[in-house]
């Protein structure tokens, strides 16, 4: 499987993080998910689960920033949309990102579940994508958290794929 996301000179587009317009954002958050184009998925791909991490928030929050935890997109996707959250393009299951953990605790549900764009606070930081191709739709209810998509994952993932995308400070 081969995933693509659409670059500008080497770094996310602005309009997907830190420095997009205040219409792609809600309360300084940035909301604008950015497409992805997925070719050569496995046969027998019933759903696909897609991971934003930010492993270089280690040095500043201690921990891997979670930006985007979906799940539930239809096995025959071969373009998640610019902006498919607010837009509602494709059906998936929103998880919770890392605002809604104990560091930030926000109760928005705008801000806590799905995309919330790069923003990084020290330097450039490479965001990593991963999109998993399972065999099978996976029992999460809305607002999941990370870790329960990794268990009910166990044992349904056909492949995996990952880049990191660069976005700028």
């Amino acid at each position: 499987m081969q995933i693509s996301v659409p670059l500008e000179k080497g770094f996310l587009p602005d309009r997907f993080g830190k420095h997009a317009e205040p219409a792609d954002t809600h309360a300084g958050y940035p909301k604008r998910s950015f497409p992805i184009t997925i070719t050569e998925a496995p046969a027998g791909t019933k759903s696909f689960a897609v991971w934003l991490i930010d492993y270089d928030a280690v040095p500043v929050s201690g921990f891997p920033w979670i930006h985007w935890n979906i799940a539930n997109i239809p096995g025959d996707t071969t373009e998640i949309p610019e902006d498919v959250e607010r837009t509602q393009a494709i059906p998936m299951t929103r998880g919770r990102n890392a605002n809604a953990g104990h560091f930030v605790n926000t109760s928005d549900p705008l801000i806590a579940t799905g995309y919330v764009g790069p923003q990084p606070p020290n330097a450039d930081h490479a965001y990593t994508l991963t999109v998993f191709a399972l065999d099978t739709e996976l029992d999460l209810q809305p607002g999941f958290w990370l870790n329960e998509a990794r268990h009910v994952m166990a044992g349904h993932i056909l492949t995996e794929t990952s880049l990191d995308l660069w976005s700028r400070v």
